[in-house]
């Protein structure tokens, strides 16, 4: 039996684990690098123990220091999550050394799937050889055989940018995985990605507990999960079952683990791998099988015999993950300090909890929000309802994204939707949402309510007062000036003449519009400038505007600046300063959570100055290079600015 066990991650699997583990009446130890020092995983575990630094690589990925620190919290077992060491063969052979319980797979098991390309041969489906590619063979999806989450993978679709893809795609496998070896495999822009849950026992006994669909990603990852995949023929549900217990069968594996599949247009089906841990969608499994896989995981540990068949599925399950990220920019990731996060009326895994804050050292997953529902319809529904009445507080998030994403007809038809979704849809997706000009009228009220100051209301209509509020979309600001006159009677609107005041308190106001009323609930978190307006239809991010704006030192044209904090991974090959470049070529990569960003040159010129290079770290905003534009007289020039500097 387990007594102590070390979740070796953090964030949201790592709450998820300790969840369990207290229902179970298990002890837990956390560990923790120092960003994540009052980390919620760290305040929900019995005991904790700090891995010095920030880095991955020097804390989580530091399999000999989590070892270590289990033995000295005096753990007897060892839960690694997902992510970060939980499919490392060598650090599940450590944990085992070390006299404690490896909650996984057995290392052989892991290292016999831990290449996609020896994957694939032992299921008898051999992979491109990158570079021996011809046109015919296009397109292609280039990917790390070492690693996944969208890290180490390109598409291409020319064999001219073939050679720089797949350089790229081996620098990046290198950096994110200690292995540059890459393969290729046909990209299906309109494949369906479907995986099989199985779980498996010390005695013989395989589960396949499921399909799940997992088609709409954006740079490769998972955005909306659901179970059962919609729309599958009987005949294509029985092969994949078929297939995924064959793989854990052929390498003797114990626990749960998922089989990877895409699945063509005309029904075939491609094995694409198999994740020898848990994956982040398992709760709609759990919801649809009405299991703890987490729990099962530590039984099939300790030894126990699971019963011969799996338990009969129950309705349908839909997971969204909610990401500090900004669609609308690429989805670039976001940080600050999250001040609330309320989902009601759905299942909430998330590792964050108001008032914590969001940094640039990992991924930014905030929580994934789970439905559950006697049809797909109904667990969609509730689902999109429950995102669109959240209270999200704090960075700027995907949550309309995803709101849009459950209600569109091409995801709502079951089946139809591939992953080429974001591909087709992003920008609609991505458009601003109507209604930012009431709720910054109701913005704007409710400060007044807060702030009344000298004068209450007058007998005669006097000058407005105004108070100014910007949103921002994809980079574009959009400022809402809202000027009111309080009377005897209420609210005056000038500029809204449709817009009828029935109520305006410091944290609610009631808007007729076109004689329909709605509730718009504003809080102003301290000290920030930013505004949350939340309303039954959605909410509002806005940025209170000072009245009186002060000069700003002005950019010099073609400044790149950082779009976000980051890490500079590295530079373009030969990038110095003098080099021509073209509008759009990417000059750097930037990390940031986990992701690598291309950061591009704003016009066509020559670089003049470079104030970047590899292992930099900038906040966001910082100056990474000049590139003085081409002018139509002759040569780039210098702008004034640049040559002060």
């Amino acid at each position: 039996m387990i007594e102590t066990l070390l979740v070796a991650n953090r964030g949201e699997i790592a709450c998820r684990v300790l969840r369990t583990c207290r229902d179970l009446g298990v002890a837990t130890v956390a560990v923790h690098s120092d960003p994540d020092a009052h980390a919620l995983h760290v305040r929900r575990a019995d005991a904790a123990v700090r891995l010095p630094g920030a880095a991955p690589a020097d804390t989580y990925l530091r399999g000999d220091l989590v070892v270590a620190a289990a033995l000295a919290a005096g753990a007897d077992a060892v839960h690694p999550g997902y992510g970060f060491l939980s499919e490392n063969a060598g650090f599940a052979r450590r944990v085992e050394e070390a006299g404690l319980t490896w909650v996984g797979p057995p290392p052989e098991a892991i290292e016999a799937m831990a290449s996609k390309t020896r994957a694939k041969r032992l299921m008898g489906a051999e992979p491109l050889d990158p570079d021996a590619l011809t046109a015919a063979d296009l397109p292609v999806l280039i990917k790390a055989a070492a690693g996944g989450g969208g890290r180490g993978m390109r598409v291409v679709r020319d064999l001219g940018a073939l050679r720089g893809e797949l350089a790229a795609a081996r620098a990046e496998a290198l950096s994110a995985f200690g292995d540059g070896e890459v393969f290729a495999e046909p990209y299906l822009a309109r494949g369906r990605h479907v995986e099989v849950q199985v779980l498996a026992d010390a005695h013989g006994t395989v589960w396949p507990l499921g399909t799940r669909d997992c088609s709409l990603q954006r740079r490769h990852q998972k955005v909306v999960e659901e179970a059962p995949a919609p729309g599958l023929p009987p005949a294509l549900v029985d092969e994949l079952y078929g297939t995924a217990v064959r793989a854990a069968r052929a390498i003797g594996y114990r626990g749960a683990g998922t089989v990877e599949f895409l699945v063509a247009e005309d029904g075939t089906a491609h094995f694409l791998e198999m994740n020898t841990r848990l994956q982040v969608e398992h709760p709609v499994t759990e919801a649809v099988y009405g299991v703890d896989l987490v729990a099962l995981q530590l039984r099939v540990a300790e030894g126990a015999a699971l019963p011969p068949e799996p338990p009969a599925p129950r309705g349908h399950a839909v997971e969204a993950r909610l990401y500090a990220e900004d669609p609308a920019r690429g989805f670039a990731p976001q940080t600050g300090t999250l001040h609330a996060l309320e989902v009601p009326g759905v299942r909430l895994d998330t590792g964050y909890a108001a008032g914590d804050g969001i940094g640039v050292h990992y991924d930014a997953l905030l929580a994934k929000a789970v439905a559950h529902a006697p049809t797909r319809a109904e667990a969609v529904r509730l689902l999109a309802r429950a995102l669109e009445r959240a209270r999200v507080h704090g960075p700027v998030t995907n949550r309309d994204l995803l709101v849009r994403s459950l209600r569109h007809p091409e995801f709502t038809e079951p089946g139809r939707a591939d992953t080429g979704f974001y591909e087709r849809h992003l920008a609609a997706l991505t458009a601003p949402p109507p209604g930012g000009r009431h709720a910054a009228i109701a913005a704007a009220l409710a400060e007044a309510a807060a702030r009344p100051g000298p004068g209450a209301w007058r007998n005669l209509p006097s000058q407005p007062r105004s108070r100014t509020y910007g949103e921002e979309h994809g980079g574009t600001p959009v400022d809402h000036e809202v000027r009111y006159v309080r009377t005897r009677d209420g609210h005056l609107l000038p500029d809204d003449p449709d817009v009828r005041v029935v109520s305006a308190g410091a944290r609610e106001v009631r808007l007729d519009v076109a004689g329909v009323v709605r509730p718009y609930r504003v809080t102003a978190h301290p000290g920030t400038d930013t505004v949350h307006v939340d309303t039954p239809a959605g909410a509002y991010r806005l940025t209170r505007r000072p009245r009186f704006t002060d000069p700003v030192e002005r950019t010099a044209p073609g400044s790149l600046l950082a779009p976000m904090p980051g890490t500079v991974v590295r530079l373009a090959e030969g990038l110095a300063v003098g080099a021509r470049v073209e509008a759009g070529d990417t000059l750097l990569w930037l990390e940031a959570m986990k992701m690598e960003h291309h950061v591009t040159a704003p016009a066509s010129g020559v670089l003049t100055a470079l104030h970047a290079e590899p292992g930099r770290q900038v906040p966001v905003g910082a100056l990474l290079a000049v590139v003085a534009p081409e002018s139509p007289e002759g040569p780039p020039v210098q702008s004034a600015q640049e040559e002060q500097a």
